[in-house]
Formats: structure tokens, sequence, C-alpha cells
């Protein structure tokens, strides 16, 4: 097991992790930008480091600085949390070059997944259902992309190989608008992923967005931990996600979960890591594998009982996964809300001084936070301050415990969205189940 553990990150999930680490007794480095220097989880661990200042191309993602704090400090691994270097192939490869331990996949894994067309190749072997599509990059040929486009049937969706985040993707609708819609999405890609490959895949009209957890060991070990359902999404950026997805027949949800397992074990995958789908009509369709821990991993927490950061460290120490699948118990259920320093209504962010924070408490809730009064949230980064979790026996008793904790919670000083949250955990149809990924933002005149 590891003894030192640098925590890559800032905010919610560097805490998560250092919490993890001290609970199994390994220490821990809190690398930081100079406004940075008071965050909570910076005070709390055993070394910090200052990597740079606060735009996050000469800190957080400044893979020599943070190599060189491994150096200075004798760690011996890294977590890289969500976001910034987590999905990095190059960081993982620099970091185990120098002699240390990425706490995640290996490079190449990285890169295989990171390129959507090679990930949909990947999972159409190991037998992972996919979205019917071009089965590769578009050629340039104009001709032979209007003939794949007739095969599969409008409306068609074009996104870029290493695009994410609901970046690089445009819906064409008609044979008229594909090639410049092409022209277009290839050109954006090149300009933000310096990469202007692009696919085509069928366009789903009504689907939700269901993903399923899971971890594996990579030495031929692998297990589901159920899945989670994120279709409360604005400007394709998850809000508010349940564990597991309602309304799923036992079979489907079996078979999709098992094809995940396997293709875990086909591609030797070593950690966590998350299948995403687009699911309609008792149909999954795979669209892409997050190769890191999750931002909603606490939903799956809360059902299961397994702590996925410690589960996720000791198999990238190089143990054996310690849980066979009929381990995995789904008790209950749980929701997550995103709590953002944002203003409700234009979502402007709303960086700044808190000048009280109260949490909700009480049996089965649950806040993962690094605020504490007298913090200013920087203007610098993701707009995320905090995320609020509930769990009990049943949907609804789960439901209306996030009710209850969301009026309970006080973030004073700065705008947010806890209005938003509260509207939509008392939206009807959301308390029934099961709407789709265009309910939001059609709800919020999008």
């Amino acid at each position: 097991m590891f003894d030192k553990i640098l925590i890559a990150n800032r905010g919610e999930i560097a805490l998560r992790v250092l919490r993890a680490c001290k609970e199994m007794g390994i220490a821990t480095v809190a690398v930081h930008s100079q406004v940075d220097r008071d965050l909570k989880h910076v005070r709390l661990a055993d070394e910090a480091v200052c990597i740079g200042p606060n735009p996050s191309p000469q800190s957080y993602l400044n893979i020599p600085a943070i190599v060189s704090a491994m150096e200075i400090t004798d760690s011996v691994a890294v977590h890289p949390g969500y976001g910034f270097l987590s999905e990095n192939a190059n960081f993982a490869e620099q970091v185990q070059k120098s002699g240390f331990t990425f706490i995640g996949p290996d490079a190449d894994t990285i890169r295989l997944m990171g390129d959507k067309v090679s990930a949909i190749r990947a999972m159409k072997k190991a037998g992972v259902p996919t979205v019917p599509g071009s089965n590769g990059p578009l050629p340039e040929n104009g001709e032979r992309c209007l003939e794949i486009a007739r095969e599969i049937g409008f409306p068609v969706i074009i996104k870029a190989a290493s695009g994410g985040g609901g970046r690089g993707m445009r819906v064409v609708h008609t044979e008229a608008a594909l090639l410049n819609a092409i022209s277009v999405t290839r050109s954006e890609a090149g300009a933000a992923f310096g990469d202007s490959t692009v696919y085509m895949e069928k366009f789903l009209q009504n689907p939700r967005h269901v993903e399923v957890q899971v971890m594996s060991d990579g030495q031929g070990n692998a297990i589901h931990l159920g899945d989670r359902d994120c279709s409360l999404q604005r400007r394709h950026q998850k809000v508010l996600e349940e564990a597991p997805a309602p309304g799923i027949p036992d079979d489907v949800r079996r078979g999709v979960q098992e094809s995940c397992v396997q293709a875990c074990i086909e591609i030797g995958y070593r950690g966590a890591g998350t299948f995403e789908f687009l699911y309609e009509d008792e149909r999954f369709y795979f669209i892409e594998m997050n190769t890191r821990i999750q931002v909603e991993h606490p939903v799956t927490e809360m059902v299961t009982g397994v702590d996925l950061i410690k589960e996720q460290i000791r198999v990238c120490s190089g143990e054996k996964l310690s849980l066979k699948q009929e381990d995995i118990v789904i008790r209950g259920h749980a929701f997550e809300c995103r709590i953002n320093a944002e203003d409700p209504k234009t979502f402007f962010p709303s960086p700044g001084k808190v000048n009280n924070f109260h949490t909700p408490g009480g049996l089965g809730v649950r806040v993962d936070s690094h605020l504490y009064s007298g913090y200013t949230v920087p203007p610098n980064y993701d707009s995320m301050i905090a995320k609020v979790i509930t769990h009990a026996e049943d949907r609804k008793a789960a439901l209306a415990r996030m009710r209850v904790a969301l009026s309970e919670l006080i973030v004073d000083g700065i705008k947010t969205n806890i209005p938003l949250q509260e509207q939509l955990v008392r939206d009807e149809a959301f308390a029934e189940g099961g709407v789709n990924i265009h309910y939001l933002e059609k709800k919020l005149g999008l």
C-alpha cells in the first residue's frame, strides 16, 4: 500500500480523497494554486505545496510542477480526482516514467477510451451495445458522408473524436445541412482539442442518460456497482443524479451491467470507471467511458456501502479487487444535488465570500463540500461548491429527505442554484421518474 499520496486537484474532491487517505493511514500532500492556499484540504493535509499562479494551465494543469511536487515531497502516487488532468494520458505517462504511480488506468487505456472512435470499436468488440453510426472517422469524401447518414437515418449527430463535456457536437436534421455541419465541427474540434477527427451517430430523440459504475484491478477481476440516472442536465452538464436508475427492466439492466464488466476485463482496465449510455425504448447505447472517479460517485456509495475512493487506491497499488460481484447489493435509493456558486436564473458564476455556511444533517444525509464560513470562492475554477446527497429505503423517501435537506442548507454571501434544486425535487414529472435529457432545458425555456 502507498505510504504517501499527492492529491492533484482542489475543492470537494480533493477533500474527499484526503479523508479516504487518512482513514487508510496514508500521508497526504496537497498541491494548490496561489488563490487556493486557504482551501480546507490544504489546511488538513500533512504537507502542502504551491504549484503556481491562479490560472489552471499554470497550476492544476501544469504537469512538470505536479511531478516536481511529488519528487520534493517523496510522494509515491498521485490521485487526480476528476477534471483537470484526471483523463490526461500524457500526465499518467509522465507520472509513471518519473517512477510514481498514477491512481487510475494506464496511459494507453486512457488514450483508447479518450478517443471516442477507438472507444466505440473496443466496446463493440466486447459486446457493449453502441449507437448506430459511422463505425470510425468520417471520410473527407462528402458523397460518402451523405451515404453514411442515409444508412443511419436522420437526424444524426456529428461528434469530435476527442471531445467531451458536451463540446464538439452538432445535430443535423437534413441532408442539405450535413456537409456544412461536418466542416464546422471539424474546425471547432481542431481548435478546441487539437484533433479535427469527427464521427457520426444516430441522434436519439428523447433518451435518458444512464451510466454504470465499474471497478477493476487490471488483473482479470472486475465488478459493477449498479447504475445511476443523470438525465437532469443543462447544456450537457449534469445537475442532479440518482441511483439506481428508475424504471429499467431487470433483465435489460443486468445485461448492460454484465457487458461493462466483460469490457473491463478485455481491455485490462484498472481502477474506477464509468460507462455512459443513452437509454431509450428499453435499449442502451454506449456513448463514452470516463476513466476516473465521477462527481456523482457518492450516490453509488450510499446504495452499495462501498467506499469507491478507497477501493480505487487499493487496486491501483497493485492489490487484487477485494470485492466479488455477489458482494454488491443495492440497498434503497440515493439522490445527489450539485450546488453551484451561480445565479439560479441566469447561471452566471457568483464568486465571493461565504459569510455563513450551514449544512443539513440527520439520518441518510451527506454533504461533500470544501466550504466553510469566511471562505472566499475564487472566480478561477468550476462553480460547484457542494454536493448534497440523501439516501433512504426507497426513491420516494430519499426524495422527501432531499427536500428537507435543501431547506436546511445555508450558503450566505453569494448566489447559488439552491432555489433551482428545490424546484427540481418538487417537480411532479421528476418525482415520477424517468425524465429524458431534454426535460430540464425545456423546463427552463432554453
